[in-house]
């Protein structure tokens, strides 16, 4: 069944630069609503859990490390079909292969340090959204 919600974190690399506010204008500008949105930091905990699926993985670790060096923006956002759509917008993992105009292919400085986080299913993006925001939190 396919949802009309995403989640979204805009990671440590862009807000550290200055792109908050280009990357949500390029949300907002593609008919995506914006229904919650804050500004916070991950702790270590809180970055281990949240991307758990990859602690198998060799660059886990980095992961954790980058996702907790600095602040993150993290939303949920509302558009039909807005898994595919966001993913679609944000472009492929490596900036290097994304199309023109994506949000990667704008902001990402490599494929560790990649702009924006993306749901990449209906089920994530709830689990995703649930784990930052509380339902008083979601407008």
């Amino acid at each position: 069944m396919t949802t009309n919600r995403t989640f979204t974190m805009i990671k440590p690399d862009a807000v550290e630069n200055g792109h908050i506010g280009s990357i949500l204008e390029k949300i907002t500008s593609a008919g995506f609503k914006i229904l919650a949105l804050k500004k916070t930091q991950l702790t270590l905990n809180e970055a281990q859990a949240f991307y758990s699926v990859h602690c198998e993985r060799p660059f886990f670790g980095e992961l954790v490390k980058f996702m907790t060096r600095g602040p993150i923006v993290a939303a949920i956002l509302e558009k039909d079909n807005a898994v595919n759509d966001f993913r679609v917008l944000i472009g492929v993992t490596n900036p290097a292969e994304a199309a023109e105009g994506t949000i990667r292919n704008l902001y990402a400085i490599s494929m560790g340090e990649n702009a924006v986080h993306g749901s990449d299913s209906d089920e994530n993006a709830a689990t995703e959204g649930a784990f930052h925001f509380s339902q008083r939190e979601i407008f």
